[in-house]
């Protein structure tokens, strides 16, 4: 390798290497010889981040030299997964990072895998904003984002036997070197107190507010890089607001007096992501966060805006705000609230600049996570602000009564304020110019049913943008070998014009081509079994790792499906069908079925107890048959614990099949499925989400696994109240002996996993608190499913004609890239334009950074 490397390499690699050794030093007081993994991994990310600086610091001066239209994303999740792999790729600089690790004699992915994913999302919203984000720093686009800096995330999935302990994810435990705190940002959010009725000059009426509880929010910054070939490369920030560093939230007289957790209160705001609400508490403490977010992120972009501007006239020009789900909804109360008293704007006026600069994404049809807070919480926590909410209400209704007259049911089921609840979805949609659902089935579901009366009044604000994955992180980076192979074959103008992917198809037919995706696929699926043996952790029901994992073929066919777990994506009937086929090979030892390997993973939400009833069965159900010797080294099942983006990043390049199985009608689009299909996996899945979409793209020939109802079939199934689970059950005797398991003790080893499979049997085949039985269809779509999984062994059983499908796949995925989502937010809803760093101010940074380079390590020049 050493004959092969550049000078320009050499000379890069050098400088890396000099400069993690002056961090080691300097920072951690160690020298080199000394430094154990995590030290380097920090010493090597800080010499990094060391480059991002000037293109972070050239970024922002452009913006605010060009006056340009600003984008501030509002998001309670993101899920960035590991930074310094990420922009190592970002950089183009895998190959220098490798020969610093060469150099140093060290692993580079022991110094990678020190990092942990940072906790600020949960599943797919989280990923998406994260994927968002990376798009708007490679194109360019003028961009910020606000979220919280929970120091626990959400919390860290433990299999205690198959039982969700839920633990605190300290991801916080060692120094970030990827955030910065910028106490100068730090903002006061005010709750509760007395409200005292003013007028603004207009002689509005506002609300003054004496004896506020005072929160201080303090923000930490992290750089988002976007991909670029030349050095010149864009980044945006990514704002999180933290109360666990400001000594002022904990109130020492309440502690004094033995209050100790009122005293506490509002230094633990940022510690947990969704903090459970079946209790009062939790609930404050929810719409406190919410809260945070929205009044902090306001105070930072009426600070940016008014840093180069005196007045408000160009607010509603240079400013788009982004609201991702209902949790961000009170910035429109918020702002209307800030530019009536604060700034002395008419209330008509900034009604008008308020529905002019926001925005809102649903990413859910659930009724449970279309969020709605007691008013009398909110007139509590937020006086003001939910007076400012009940004149818009007020105003509101008056619309819908002038458009729709003698028609005082649809003005109750619009109102904002209704039977003592606070719909914030409502609120979102009153105070939005666009409402986008994130798929074309999702869209016109909202259009149609949820939202339909907002659709007939407001026709023109919703739209429909599918989601999309960035094609930088869930194939460069997460399957290089992969990416290479398609970067052979069509260049690399893939990797920020993702529709140039259609180009691949051309190699379907080519053999070598398909030996060769072959050989890649086998390579990773023993990268994952690796991971498996060495990092998935099996612990026994006290908690102790002590379980060895099953002994897994590469060769077998690796069916996945990892995501949320919920009933209506229906894990239940993944496994249901998985004990259908060892059934099949008890019954005939003599069958002709393929190795499979079944790979399963997913956090369950901590009160959610049915998903976490399902995550037992699963677990005993892999307890059973990888420990059975009639089927050894045919089945096995693997459950991964407390799934991430890092996990993801091994599991999915080696999936030959991805499980997209949720019940038709119910997941808003789903984004595993995308990053699965340009990795090569096969789909097999309802029409549900934007699996309709990546079928019309992919078309019917290539996507030969497609099974279930249709939303509009289940539909008509609730409507018509004619499904009867226990007709399928009676009538189909494999299906009758897989559910039979969930109560004959078949996989419970305990009484109490025999009650916690029983209580899923009764929700399947029973009357369950008033609700109808098998409430996502589980039974009736299982035969489908079933007989669609045999579909899948006659294909596999061909590999070459395996990997043309595959190949065909990922050629079709051209418009579910992140790049073509955040272009159609960028036209049709922010009208947003490119902002490149200009070459004046990136020089005069660059040059300023060189003369203070002085550091004694570095050459000056080759």
């Amino acid at each position: 390798m050493t004959g092969s490397i550049s000078p320009e390499l050499d000379y890069q690699s050098d400088v890396i290497a000099a400069k993690a050794k002056h961090y080691l030093i300097s920072t951690m007081g160690r020298i080199f010889e000394e430094a154990n993994t995590e030290e380097l991994y920090r010493a090597i990310s800080y010499a990094v981040r060391e480059e991002i600086m000037i293109n972070w610091l050239a970024a922002s001066r452009s913006r605010e030299k060009q006056n340009t239209r600003m984008l501030y994303y509002l998001s309670m999740e993101y899920m960035p997964g590991r930074i310094l792999t990420n922009n190592i790729t970002n950089l183009n600089s895998n190959d220098v990072i490798r020969l610093v690790m060469q150099k140093l004699n060290r692993n580079y992915f022991d110094i990678a895998r020190k990092e942990l994913d940072p906790g600020l999302g949960n599943g797919g919203l989280g990923r998406l904003a994260s994927c968002f984000l990376d798009s708007l720093a490679t194109h360019n686009y003028p961009a910020q984002a606000y979220g919280l800096r929970y120091q626990y995330g959400i919390f860290e999935q433990q299999l205690w036997d198959g039982l969700q302990m839920e633990a605190p994810d300290c991801w916080l435990l060692s120094e970030n070197p990827w955030e910065f705190r910028r106490d100068l940002r730090k903002c006061v959010v005010k709750y509760c107190g007395q409200t005292i009725p003013s007028t603004n000059i207009h002689g509005d009426d506002i609300m003054l507010l004496q004896n506020a509880e005072e929160v201080w929010a303090l923000p930490y910054d992290i750089p988002i890089i976007g991909y670029s070939p030349t050095p010149k490369f864009n980044v945006v920030t990514l704002r999180l607001w933290t109360t666990k560093e400001s000594p002022s939230n904990f109130q020492l007289q309440r502690y004094n007096a033995g209050a100790l957790d009122q005293a506490s209160e509002n230094t633990t705001l940022t510690d947990v992501l969704y903090p459970s609400d079946n209790h009062e508490v939790g609930k404050r403490i929810r719409l406190k966060q919410e809260f945070l977010l929205v009044s902090a992120s306001l105070q930072d972009i009426i600070h940016h805006y008014l840093e180069s501007h005196d007045n408000f006239r160009s607010f509603s020009d240079k400013v788009r705000i982004q609201i991702n789900d209902t949790h961000a909804s009170l910035i429109v109360g918020e702002l209307i609230r800030t530019l009536t008293k604060r700034y002395d704007i008419p209330w008509k006026k900034a009604v008008e600049m308020t529905v002019e600069v926001c925005g809102y994404t649903n990413h859910t049809i659930l009724s449970e996570a279309l969020e709605q807070w007691d008013q009398h919480l909110m007139f509590y926590l937020l006086p003001r602000q939910f007076k400012v909410i009940e004149r818009l209400n007020q105003e509101f209704c008056n619309t819908v009564r002038a458009k729709f007259p003698n028609d005082e049911a649809r003005v109750r089921r619009m109102s904002i304020i209704e039977e003592g609840k606070v719909k914030m979805s409502h609120l979102a949609i009153v105070g939005s110019h666009k409402i986008n659902g994130v798929a074309a089935l999702h869209t016109e579901i909202l259009k149609s049913k949820i939202f339909q009366d907002f659709y007939e009044l407001y026709p023109d604000r919703f739209i429909n943008v599918t989601n999309g994955v960035t094609p930088r992180r869930w194939l460069l980076h997460c399957n290089p070998d992969l990416a290479k192979f398609i970067t052979k074959r069509i260049g690399d103008k893939w990797i920020t014009n993702f529709p140039e992917i259609k180009k691949l198809a051309d190699f379907a037919n080519d053999q070598v081509s398909l030996e060769e995706f072959i050989e890649i696929k086998r390579k990773n699926k023993i990268r994952l079994i690796d991971f498996i043996n060495h990092e998935n952790k099996l612990r026994d029901s006290t908690g102790k790792i002590s379980i060895p994992p099953p002994i897994l073929d590469a060769n077998s066919l690796f069916d996945v499906q990892v995501k949320r777990i919920h009933e209506y994506k229906r894990q239940l009937m993944n496994i249901l069908q998985v004990i259908m086929i060892y059934h099949d090979m008890l019954s005939d030892p003599n069958h002709n079925r393929i190795k499979r390997t079944v790979i399963i993973g997913g956090k369950s939400a901590a009160s959610y107890d049915t998903a976490k009833d399902i995550i037992r069965f699963i677990c005993a159900v892999a307890r059973k048959i990888n420990r059975d010797p009639d089927v050894d080294g045919l089945l096995k099942i693997v459950y991964i614990e407390n799934y991430n983006v890092s996990k993801a990043e091994v599991i999915i390049p080696a999936a030959d099949l991805s499980e997209q199985i949720s019940t038709a009608g119910m997941e808003a689009s789903g984004t595993g499925n995308m990053k699965f299909a340009i990795n090569g996996a096969l789909t097999i899945g309802t029409d549900d989400g934007a699996n309709i979409e990546m079928r019309q793209q992919i078309t019917d020939q290539w996507w030969p696994f497609g099974f279930g109802c249709s939303a509009q079939q289940i539909e008509e199934m609730k409507t018509s109240c004619n499904y009867s689970p226990s007709d399928v059950y009676n009538s189909n005797p494999k299906i009758k002996r897989a559910v039979d398991t969930l109560r004959d003790r078949t996989f419970a080893k305990t009484d109490e996993e025999h009650q916690a499979f029983s209580d899923i049997y009764h929700k399947l085949m029973e009357m369950h608190y008033g609700c109808a039985p098998d409430i996502y269809f589980v039974l009736k779509d299982l035969e489908s499913y079933y007989e669609t999984q045999k579909r899948v062994e006659e294909l596999y059983k061909q590999p070459l004609e395996w990997a043309k499908f595959a190949i065909h796949n990922i050629a079709g995925m051209g418009e579910f890239s992140s790049d073509v989502t955040i272009a159609r937010y960028c036209k049709e809803i922010w009208g947003l334009e490119p902002c490149e760093i200009q070459d004046d101010i990136y020089e005069r940074v660059k040059h300023e950074y060189s003369l203070m380079d002085i550091c004694k390590a570095f050459p000056t020049s080759k």
